[in-house]
């Protein structure tokens, strides 16, 4: 179908319209956001690759200069010319200040992703850092940084700010950091206008704070009866999820523990620092029925728990999906650690310390730490027995 031109109108695009992306033709769109801010961008496909160029906003470059923007980008295009390289070679700065002005929020949000994701262990944490700046950042995205002020900022949080708090303040927080790297890279100047202390506090109202919810974990007094029910089942998702159990594990050390990691003569098993979450080795005392559990499994090289799909671990959900074919869905995987502790607390006399250490929880302060180094493995052996001991 031969694509249409000039589909949008000069004076509807000053109305108020729908969300989202408007196309006028000619790889040409009118990006209207969330808050109703509306900005140009063009978009094409060269070699293969999608580049997203930022035309500016709505009231600096009207719709007759918008076009005339994408028909130059059409010609560059036809003799195998990327605009945007054209484009950014023409405006090479002057001055500092110029180059400056031509880095837009878009380009560095995903620099500054880029950068941090090497520390991210989670994949889903890089996600989320861009999805939220890609879709309520929007109006900001082909602006360049040096322009940026706390009326574009307030812009993107005032919508969301009562009804989404959890989203709109770690938005805040992510678009500070973005400024916060443009100043120090000399791309702007001034106080960063996302800073909330002395800043947005003084405009937005502050957030309501509810109760702190707690994961929901089964009372440690019926274990032993889901125990039996688990022991039962044949699914590698039940051996998975009864280690976790008894070694009071996080889901994903569970689920991406391979058979190199473990001393089963020695009853251990040591977890390395980059998959924990407080980046610190951590080694779990193995109960004679969590040895068991292990002896007894197939394989006895790489991952201990295969997905499906070859060299693939369990999916995430695959022990909670578990518990909800057994009708204990309204629990969740890592309360059974909050089991763990409670019985600790309640039926037993174990020092809170030997807890925590088997919770891989930091101990103490900086200093105590320093001058206690072990992870007091011999007496976590006894404690993990005594939880065996109690669930089956």
């Amino acid at each position: 179908m031969a694509q249409q031109f000039n589909r949008l109108n000069a004076i509807s695009i000053k109305r108020p319209m729908v969300e989202g992306r408007h196309p006028d033709g000619n790889n040409l769109y009118l990006n209207v956001s969330r808050s109703g801010a509306k900005s140009w961008a063009l978009i094409y496909t060269l070699n293969g690759k999608r580049r997203e160029v930022g035309l500016g906003k709505l009231d600096l470059v009207p719709l007759a200069e918008a076009r005339n923007r994408a028909r130059e980008a059409a010609d560059l295009r036809r003799q195998g010319l990327d605009p945007k390289a054209i484009w950014d070679a023409q405006k090479a700065p002057a001055s500092a200040a110029s180059a400056a002005s031509a880095v837009t929020f878009g380009e560095l949000a995903l620099e500054v992703v880029n950068d941090r994701k090497a520390a991210w262990k989670n994949a889903k944490h890089v996600q989320q850092w861009e999805n939220s700046l890609f879709t309520y950042a929007a109006p900001i995205w082909a602006t360049p940084v040096s322009d940026i002020d706390i009326e574009d900022v307030l812009t993107i949080l005032r919508p969301i700010w009562t009804t989404k708090q959890e989203t709109a303040s770690r938005l805040r927080g992510r678009i500070q950091a973005v400024l916060d790297v443009a100043k120090v890279r000399g791309l702007r100047t001034g106080e960063n206008p996302a800073v909330w202390a002395g800043n947005l506090a003084l405009v937005l109202a502050k957030q309501r704070s509810g109760p702190m919810r707690h994961q929901p974990s089964m009372p440690h007094a019926d274990l032993r009866e889901f125990m039996i029910a688990l022991r039962k089942r044949r699914e590698v998702s039940a051996r998975a999820l009864e280690l976790t159990i008894l070694t009071a594990g996080r889901t994903t050390e569970i689920r991406e523990a391979v058979w190199e990691e473990f001393d089963l003569p020695n009853a251990t098993w040591c977890i390395p620092a980059d998959r924990m979450k407080m980046a610190r080795d951590h080694r779990v005392a193995l109960s004679k029925p969590a040895l068991a559990l292990l002896e007894a499994l197939d394989a006895k090289s790489g991952l201990l728990f295969p997905g499906q799909k070859a060299g693939k671990s369990l999916s995430n959900m695959t022990m909670l999906q578990l518990m909800r074919r057994m009708n204990v869905g309204h629990y969740c995987v890592h309360g059974f650690r909050s089991s763990f502790s409670t019985w600790a607390a309640e039926k037993t006399d174990f020092q809170r310390e030997l807890v925590e250490v088997s919770l891989a929880h930091v101990v103490g302060s900086e200093v105590a730490r320093a001058y206690q180094r072990s992870d007091i493995l011999e007496k976590r052996v006894a404690l993990m027995q005594a939880w065996a001991d109690y669930i089956l």
